[in-house]
């Protein structure tokens, strides 16, 4: 059955008590075998939980359910296993359950289609800038994480200063032109997947534009846990934002202001030790060196 306003069910994985939730929510249903993270979720989101028995067994009947009761909302669900990878938005289309893409994987989508187009789009030359702040906080030698490693540019850059570089990337096109110019490199989606580690710094240019703030929540907390040291690149200005500018296919961006993004640093556990802007072609970026607080 379509729904005229349906509701967005987010399902997130039982022990997912890192989870960032960056909406509101109407309320929190659980399995029983995850009630009590269910419990501290609702809690923490100052919701109500309920407890649904029958999820396990008859979860297309019980989300269905859920949806009629929330038209409009958005809930959450823990325990249910739809073969989804988590955490996932999903919606029934009359054949049953689907993923709704967030828009940071329709922005990783863009990215699949146009590499070489967003390789010739931007400048060739390293941000030296963020490299200069890493370089003043950790010595060579030092191993360093890249979120979003792209084209490679800024991890040639990095070697170069002596620093020992995980190139990683979410697109798998990134991947193959990294690969191909010599160079080993993982798939590593920073939203969803572990970092690994422990590393001597974590380094994302133009990155952490793409992420919503509960993502980059999320994120943020990941990287803590990963290395002492953060160096990350990330646009000014107001709201969000979906343009087709350079690649000609929709990317979403997200703007901070500087006292947000220092108070979102600090809620995560860092501590600002630079923050430098930087005018460039498009805008003013913030170049920002935080360390473990």
């Amino acid at each position: 059955m379509n729904l005229m306003c349906p509701a967005r069910i987010l399902l997130l994985p039982g022990d997912g008590q890192d989870a960032v939730v960056g909406e509101r929510i109407a309320q929190v249903y659980a399995a029983t075998f995850d009630a009590s993270a269910g419990s501290r979720l609702a809690e923490r989101l100052g919701v109500q939980l309920t407890v649904l028995p029958d999820l396990v067994q008859r979860p297309d009947a019980e989300l269905q359910s859920i949806a009629d009761l929330h038209r409009g909302e958005t809930v959450v669900v823990l325990g249910v296993d739809l073969g989804l990878r988590l955490p996932a938005v999903v919606e029934h289309t009359g054949d049953g359950w689907s993923r709704v893409p967030t828009d940071n994987e329709l922005t990783l989508a863009a990215y699949e289609q146009a590499a070489e187009k967003f390789r010739a789009s931007i400048p060739s030359e390293a941000n030296h800038d963020l490299i200069d702040l890493l370089a003043a906080a950790v010595e060579p030698g030092a191993r360093v994480l890249e979120l979003g490693s792209g084209t490679g540019r800024d991890a040639v850059a990095l070697e170069r200063r002596g620093f020992v570089v995980r190139r990683t990337d979410a697109t798998e096109a990134f991947l193959e032109m990294i690969r191909a110019d010599g160079h080993a490199a993982d798939r590593l989606d920073a939203i969803t997947d572990d970092f690994g580690g422990p590393y001597d710094a974590v380094f994302a240019d133009a990155v952490f534009l793409h992420f919503d703030r509960a993502q980059l929540t999320g994120v943020l907390r990941k990287a803590l846990r990963a290395a002492p040291v953060l160096a990350f690149s990330t646009k000014e200005g107001s709201g969000e934002e979906w343009s087709n500018r350079f690649l000609d296919l929709p990317r979403h961006f997200v703007m901070w202001q500087e006292q947000p993004l220092r108070d979102l640093l600090t809620a995560t556990g860092w501590t600002v030790r630079d923050l430098v802007r930087s005018e460039l072609p498009g805008g003013v970026w913030f170049q920002v060196l935080a360390v473990r607080a």
